[in-house]
């Protein structure tokens, strides 16, 4: 029983890390949420959320949050990425310092256990990108290796084809060859006698 409880808490929390990464945007270079995901996550509105971030600037230098611009804004919802309610102001963008950072001026038991969830969540996908560079990496130096071999494979195949061509042309026959021509004048003068 104590098994099963266990294997639902975990499928739960895939399912809420599953749903914090889809939240998890890359805008200018860097991966970001977005204030209104964020405040539907803490369950606060995105006033109040932006209002506590406004008495709390210092903590948020531009390079832990910023405020999308237009073009950024409609990249974003055309690609149908986000269900956005809409809004005059455009949605501010955080980074995972800017998340972290969220953690000290919003201070409900709510809001701590997500931003938990959340920072494993950025931390698991830049995991995944290290992962797959590595991989990449080791899939180009198998390349690196195997083109040598597989271009003298190659060059094999191609002489064997050459060879196997060779062996198909129709050959000529050795002896004597008897003209069609000739054989019926043979014919005739035998005929003829």
């Amino acid at each position: 029983m104590e098994s099963n409880i266990v294997v639902q808490d975990k499928t739960n929390n895939i399912a809420e890390f599953s749903v914090i990464q889809s939240k998890i945007y890359e805008i200018r270079g860097q991966k970001v949420m977005l204030d209104f995901d964020l405040a539907k996550i803490y369950e606060v509105t995105t006033s109040n959320l932006n209002k506590a971030v406004q008495r709390n600037l210092e903590r948020f230098p531009e390079d832990f949050m910023f405020q999308l611009t237009m073009d950024e804004f409609h990249l974003i919802f055309q690609n149908g990425t986000s269900s956005w309610g809409g809004t005059r102001k455009h949605p501010f963008a955080f980074t995972e310092q800017g998340v972290a950072m969220l953690s000290g001026i919003l201070r409900s038991q709510k809001a701590i256990r997500e931003n938990i969830k959340i920072m494993r969540a950025f931390v698991a996908i830049r995991q995944y990108v290290l992962n797959y560079a590595e991989l990449k990496q080791e899939l180009d130096n198998f390349m690196r290796k195997t083109d040598m071999r597989f271009d003298e494979i190659f060059q094999i195949f191609e002489e064997f084809a050459k060879h196997k061509k060779e062996q198909d042309k129709p050959r000529t026959p050795i002896g004597y060859k008897q003209n069609n021509e000739n054989k019926a004048e043979t014919e005739i003068i035998l005929n003829n006698k």
